[in-house]
């Protein structure tokens, strides 16, 4: 019998550094009520002497702590990011820190014998190297384990519509043969992509014309809010549609039998939406049944049910609305509308609310770490099932990733008999604190300049100690961090 792979462990990593939401909203003029019920409740920035590289290294660390994890043993090590600053080295330069971390504890370091890949692919990255380490581990012969961090900074331009979803943090997964925490069956995960121009991209030119390249380069996004909604609840579906396939589910019957469901989490709202699309659209393809109540919905919104299921069984291909230069426009209008009025119903408190509300409150107070989102909400709701005695034991769970130009991953999972002890570590709660609410001045300054008076310095791990400057014939390091353990 073939070993199952899966998760076994979660180590999770936010910078202190907070900007609360309804402060925000006073300081910009924009509307509390529809900020907390769309977005959130606070954000996370990272410090003058932090990185990506740095909050991964420190999410690793606590991961390897938590969990009792010999070094030794570790024969992957991937980072999936979108914040990477180096266009050579990747996770190495976090293998390198956790060496010297290890060593500091007393500790063996990491296999010589380890894999150290980067993938980026915008907020997929992360997903994207959890399946290359699942890959990993299934073909792996001798005793190994893997580790995957997730690791972004989320930066928008002050005074853009992105501006209060930034954030900041690394989420590191422990993946092993027959796991603690998450059975996962690689093939029946669901795959999608498609080209998608102007969604939400980071040309480098545009921002080595908009400013100089130093240690506070900002990578700020050219993004579209309401093309990549549509993007985002496209590529989904797909995703989706296949891993159904894979497993020969009907949609509705799959969707009704989850204990929990996770997705790419850009603000708060957003995946409430896609899953409810997701289920609805489902219905259309679920035989008379389905349909049959599909109708009913549709009735209850005033709408078609024969014109909102052709609409559901169309393929349209989203690059028409950049090639029409029209990407505001609405592919699937009645679908969208159904939703909206599915939204105040019984069924959606009962299918979507309940199934996605684990760890969904404390998600509210990180912000959007693009990479790390999934991963983050999923150890956020695994600790919060184990703190509420929710019994998950053997119950599928559903995690959905996506990123923006555009692909996305539908991961069917169960929850392994051992979870509650693993999750009783992953501290994610404890994560949060230590904490410091940010002025607006402190905001400012540390948003445009990456320095800020009167914040506090970080205590322990992980920190970037200073950066070369030498073009010497003798050492050549500008522009290279070097790092600190800070025991």
């Amino acid at each position: 019998m073939r070993d199952r792979v899966g998760i076994s462990g979660f180590g999770v990593y936010l910078p202190p550094y907070r900007v609360d939401l309804e402060a925000w909203c006073e300081w910009t003029g924009a509307q509390w009520d529809k900020t907390s019920a769309v977005i959130g409740r606070s954000f996370r920035m990272r410090g003058p002497d932090q990185s990506v590289y740095t909050m991964a290294a420190n999410a690793v660390m606590r991961l390897i702590e938590q969990y009792d994890v010999d070094p030794t043993r570790i024969g992957f090590l991937g980072l999936g990011t979108e914040s990477s600053t180096d266009n050579s080295a990747g996770a190495i330069i976090i293998k390198g820190m956790l060496d010297d971390g290890l060593r500091a504890r007393g500790l063996p370091e990491i296999s010589r014998q380890c894999e150290v890949p980067e993938i980026k692919h915008a907020c997929l990255g992360g997903i994207y190297a959890l399946k290359q380490g699942l890959r990993y581990l299934a073909l792996e012969a001798e005793s190994r384990c893997a580790i995957v961090v997730s690791a972004d900074i989320a930066e928008y331009a002050r005074g853009s519509t992105g501006e209060p979803t930034q954030g900041a943090g690394a989420v590191a997964m422990l993946l092993e043969h027959n796991p603690k925490l998450l059975d996962i069956e690689l093939r029946h995960i669901g795959t999608a992509s498609a080209y998608r121009a102007v969604d939400f991209r980071k040309p480098v030119m545009r921002n080595l014309i908009r400013g100089k390249l130093n240690c506070h380069f900002q990578d700020l996004p050219v993004f579209n809010g309401k093309y990549s909604t549509t993007c985002y609840l496209d590529e989904t579906l797909h995703a989706l549609e296949d891993m159904l396939r894979r497993m020969d589910q009907q949609p509705a019957d799959y969707y009704h039998s989850l204990a929990a469901a996770f997705m790419h989490r850009p603000y708060h709202r957003m995946p409430l939406t896609s899953f409810a699309l997701s289920y609805l659209v489902g219905l259309a393809k679920n035989g008379p049944a389905g349909r049959q109540e599909l109708a009913i919905h549709c009735r209850a919104a005033n709408l078609d049910p024969a014109a909102v299921v052709q609409e559901m069984h169309s393929t349209p291909d989203i690059l028409d609305l950049v090639r029409a230069r029209d990407i505001d426009a609405d592919v699937y209008p009645l679908s969208i509308q159904l939703v909206k009025d599915f939204r105040v119903s019984h069924g959606f408190k009962t299918l979507v609310t309940e199934k996605m509300s684990l760890g969904a409150e404390l998600m509210k107070d990180i912000g959007n770490v693009y990479c790390a989102a999934l991963p983050a909400w999923i150890a956020a709701g695994l600790e919060e099932a184990f703190e509420s005695s929710v019994d998950l034991t053997g119950k599928p769970v559903l995690a959905v990733g996506y990123g923006s130009g555009d692909a996305a991953e539908a991961i069917p999972m169960s929850v392994a008999a051992s979870w509650r002890d693993a999750a009783s570590r992953i501290g994610f709660r404890a994560a949060l604190q230590p904490q410091q609410t940010l002025s607006r001045k402190q905001y400012e300054n540390l948003h445009d300049s990456g320095q800020a008076a009167g914040l506090s310095a970080p205590h322990d791990g992980f920190v970037i100690e200073s950066v070369g400057t030498s073009q010497s014939p003798g050492i050549n390091d500008e522009g290279i961090e070097y790092y600190r353990f800070l025991n």
